[in-house]
């Protein structure tokens, strides 16, 4: 075998001489490697410096050799006609390549026709994507992408969503594999418009969906008798709860949504899923199908089905509830409106009186509410707007009322053993300085009172909420809105129907569901609207207004900016004093990272 030809690796090689167990190759280089007979393969006697460009051979002589095996020196001779080094040298660079054929050990297996087809379709498809791929990272390079690139830009919004995690594209062209840098590229590219909003794709929020409703008939008491009142928002289509008082009979009535959405139905699971409406500036997404919506809010039918919880308020307790499935008529009407003829209305004059009672009830056991100042955000026709959230005499009845109602369910609740899903929260940790002036805090006072309240909790025990000033409480009032007061209105329906209402067991589990899901829900929430807060500021460069200082850190001043609800951190030579205004103007933004710099004016 001296001075045969052999492929040691792919190369061609000499060998040069040779002892009981290796072989010594020489290579085109000059360099030598001694090597064991299995790792090399013969390919002719006599050794010549092969040329790597071969002539075309025609494979189709061998078209009947198909799934048979045949030597090298055999393939050779049918594809070159004469069996020499280089004929021989070309026949294995085709073997190596693997299209047509491949080493069974020392032969070549020929193989068959529908095998060579499927391969050379892979490395088309291959070759095409390579080429695409260039051509992709070519556009992107410019700043720009075409039609042909748009399964690559898919990959990557995929990527920008967190639907994906990795893409060859952003690694091609030196592009992190993370949502917001991929999320970077189509906004530079604007694939991407700003007015988009991701998060809600990112944080995986189910969208709405329809789901057939039916509507069964059950027994109810008529009260429509009593003037109900439904105070909404203008424009408000879904009211879930009205207000109405019958001598001393105080009245909370809410959408009865649980005749509709029973335990362990698919609409139950529907509303478990999503836990809760998410209200973002672009859009509402739905715990409950539309459908529901329509078929439960009150007020949009001349008469309305509500579950109704009626209780008198005697000198701050309250006593004999009733809870009851009900038929009312209800009046629609807006904050606006309400502040209009609160006094003047003899039906919400004398709530108004009860409502104050209540709080005084509240506040004489340690209620404390700060008043920070927050905004709506919305984005309608390709503009954002950002509105401060009114405070006014109609809506602090509606939220005073609530709290009632959710006290006297509560209290139901416990006399009659029903498992519910209590909102609780320990005593927090005030100065006394805050606690005396609790009704006339400074911004940076309230701002400070906020790290003294204890993290509120959902829990099966019946134990006080600290910060509303009682001893027990449900939220009962929005069971169009959170799977929760859905889950306290079931509860309350099976055990006034004389059926057996959930296990303690069960209601934990419920409650664990949903205390997993609401994180994502407030996540989005606030990623959505520092998105079009960005937005606002993007569209309004010379915006400009009032920071309040609400506390220092060293050399630098933290601002409460109250006319767009965000926060900003601002270096000063000279520190402004605490709930000093200062006038800001904005100096970066970033949509991206959801972040904007400030600066005084």
């Amino acid at each position: 075998m001296i001075n045969s030809l052999v492929a040691y690796k792919g190369k061609p090689s000499r060998i040069v001489s040779q002892n009981t167990h290796k072989f010594e190759l020489e290579f085109a280089d000059g360099s030598t490697r001694k090597v064991r007979e299995k790792d090399f393969r013969f390919i002719h006697s006599e050794f010549i410096k092969v040329n790597e460009s071969c002539t075309h051979a025609d494979v189709a002589v061998l078209s009947d050799f198909q799934e048979e095996t045949l030597t090298l020196q055999e393939i050779t001779e049918w594809l070159f006609d004469e069996y020499t080094a280089q004929n021989a040298w070309c026949t294995c660079l085709l073997v190596e390549d693997g299209l047509y054929f491949y080493w069974q050990k020392d032969k070549i297996f020929v193989r068959p026709a529908e095998q060579v087809e499927n391969i050379q379709a892979k490395r088309d498809a291959e070759a095409l994507e390579l080429k695409n791929l260039a051509h992709c990272i070519d556009n992107i390079t410019n700043n720009i992408y075409d039609e042909q690139d748009l399964p690559y830009i898919q990959q990557i919004e995929k990527v920008a969503l967190n639907q994906s995690k990795h893409t060859k594209i952003l690694s091609a062209i030196n592009i992190e594999n993370t949502p917001e840098a991929a999320y970077k590229l189509l906004l530079r590219l604007k694939y991407f418009d700003p007015s988009f909003n991701p998060y809600p794709a990112r944080f995986d929020v189910p969208k709405d969906e329809e789901i057939e409703v039916n509507s069964p008939e059950v027994d109810r008491t008529d009260l429509t008798h009593l003037h109900s009142y439904a105070i909404d928002n203008v424009g408000s289509t879904d009211a879930d709860d009205a207000i109405s008082i019958d001598g001393d009979k105080i009245w909370v009535h809410i959408a009865d949504v649980s005749a509709i959405v029973v335990p362990g139905s698919d609409l139950d699971a529907y509303a478990q899923e999503r836990a809760s409406n998410l209200y973002l500036p672009e859009q509402i997404l739905h715990m409950l199908p539309i459908s529901i919506t329509e078929l439960c809010a009150l007020g949009i039918s001349e008469t309305s089905n509500a579950l109704s919880v009626g209780f008198v308020l005697e000198e701050g307790e309250i006593n004999n509830i009733e809870v009851i499935r009900s038929l009312i008529k209800v009046t629609n009407i807006s904050y606006d409106e309400a502040d209009d003829f609160l006094d003047k209305n003899k039906h919400l004059s004398k709530l108004k009186a009860v409502v104050e009672a209540h709080k005084q009830y509240r506040d004489a056991h340690n209620a404390i509410s700060l008043d920070l100042p927050n905004v709506d955000v919305r984005f309608r026709d390709d503009l954002v707007t950002i509105t401060a959230q009114k405070s006014s005499q109609s809506r602090e009845l509606i939220a005073e009322m609530m709290i009632m109602a959710g006290r006297a369910i509560a209290k139901f609740s416990v006399e009659n053993d029903i498992v519910m899903p209590y909102a609780i929260q320990d005593e927090g940790d005030f100065p006394k300085e805050t606690l005396d002036n609790k009704g006339s805090l400074t911004l940076s006072a309230s701002f400070k009172a906020t790290k003294c309240f204890k993290r509120s909790a959902t829990s099966t025990k019946p134990l006080q909420h600290y910060g509303l000033g009682l001893e027990a409480y449900l939220r009962v009032t929005s069971p169009l809105r959170r799977y929760l007061d859905l889950l306290v209105h079931q509860q309350l329906s099976s055990f006034i129907s004389g059926e057996k209402t959930l296990e303690k067991d069960k209601v934990k589990e419920i409650i664990g569901i949903t205390n997993a899901t609401m994180p994502d829900i407030g996540k989005t929430t606030r990623a959505s609207n520092d998105h079009y807060k960005c937005l606002y500021l993007m569209q309004n460069p010379k915006w400009q207004s009032e920071g309040v200082v609400v506390d220092t850190r060293g050399d630098k001043a933290l601002f409460m900016i109250p006319e767009i609800g965000m926060m900003t951190q601002i270096k000063f030579k000279t520190l402004p004093g605490l709930d000093e205004k200062v006038l800001l103007r904005v100096s970066s933004v970033d949509l991206v990272e959801r972040s904007v710099n400030f600066q005084p004016v």
